[in-house]
């Protein structure tokens, strides 16, 4: 078996996992009991930093280095990449929904959600709430892309390395979901099955960006900007027609439809191209 540090690589993989989980478990009893908006800004911030830095742990641990997680700044073709990709699948769907009539336009609804007028709002959120939201989303990718990635694609294809941390990443919100009020208002199976299907999706598209551009700061601003961009802008400005909540946000429907084709198209060019693990992106380098 091939081995990147002391560890091979699924006993790496699973002491990564175990740290995520130990260092997370505080912060979900805190969120699940209080809820994300009561349980404070900063807790959720500090359960976003919980996989990167049992990323970070378990590399010093079985590596003593923090090398390959790809810090190195990318080229600005993936830079924009990182940026547009989550824009362009989010508003696909959100413009099914309301072409459709399951969800409407509404500047005022907006400006009730968001306390502030819909042109200044939206490109508040499109400019300083993604920098400021990349913060966060660091912390998240740090470890999912910048350490699990790497080094499950070290022993895997790309595509296996793809599936396998979205459907990790996918796990670690589950206790918000199932115990919390991390959920769109749905029955628990349809938020946890739609949320895991979306995230599994663009799990591809981040692993793509990861690999093929040997840097973690494309995964940032993928993350920043789905999150900014979803929460921030696309769901407040969507009003409430009766069957909306089954369709919209991270735990309905359509997103996880818009996501599965990103990734789809994703996995097409990694068959076109051969894709391959840089050298300088891989956790054995």
């Amino acid at each position: 078996m091939r081995q990147t540090g002391s560890l091979a690589v699924p006993r790496q993989a699973a002491l990564y996992v175990a740290l995520t989980a130990a260092f997370s478990l505080p912060l979900w009893i805190v969120l699940a009991r209080h809820g994300l908006m009561y349980g404070g800004a900063a807790v959720v911030g500090l359960l976003m930093w919980c996989p990167g830095l049992a990323g970070m742990a378990t590399a010093m641990i079985t590596r003593g280095s923090l090398r390959g997680f790809g810090w190195r700044l990318p080229s600005a073709r993936f830079a924009a990449a990182g940026y547009c990709i989550p824009v362009a699948y989010a508003l696909a769907a959100y413009l099914f929904v309301w072409i459709a009539g399951l969800g409407a336009p509404d500047s005022l609804h907006y400006a009730l959600v968001r306390h502030r007028a819909p042109i200044p709002g939206i490109v508040l959120t499109a400019t300083l709430g993604v920098a400021l939201d990349c913060a966060f989303a660091a912390g998240e990718e740090i470890g999912w892309r910048g350490f699990l990635v790497p080094l499950l694609a070290s022993r895997y294809s790309a595509a296996r390395a793809a599936l396998v941390s979205g459907l990790i990443w996918s796990a670690w919100h589950y206790p918000l979901i199932l115990f919390g009020d991390y959920n769109g208002g749905t029955p628990g199976w349809f938020s946890l099955g739609c949320f895991t299907a979306m995230v599994v999706g663009i799990a591809f598209i981040f692993a793509w960006a990861r690999l093929a551009s040997g840097s973690l700061w494309p995964c940032v601003l993928l993350h920043a900007a789905h999150n900014s961009w979803i929460q921030g802008v696309f769901t407040p400005l969507t009003a409430d027609t009766g069957p909306t909540r089954w369709f919209i946000d991270e735990f309905g429907i359509m997103l996880p439809v818009t996501a599965g084709i990103a990734a789809y198209l994703v996995w097409q060019r990694w068959r076109l191209q051969g894709m391959a693990l840089p050298a300088h992106a891989s956790a054995a380098a």
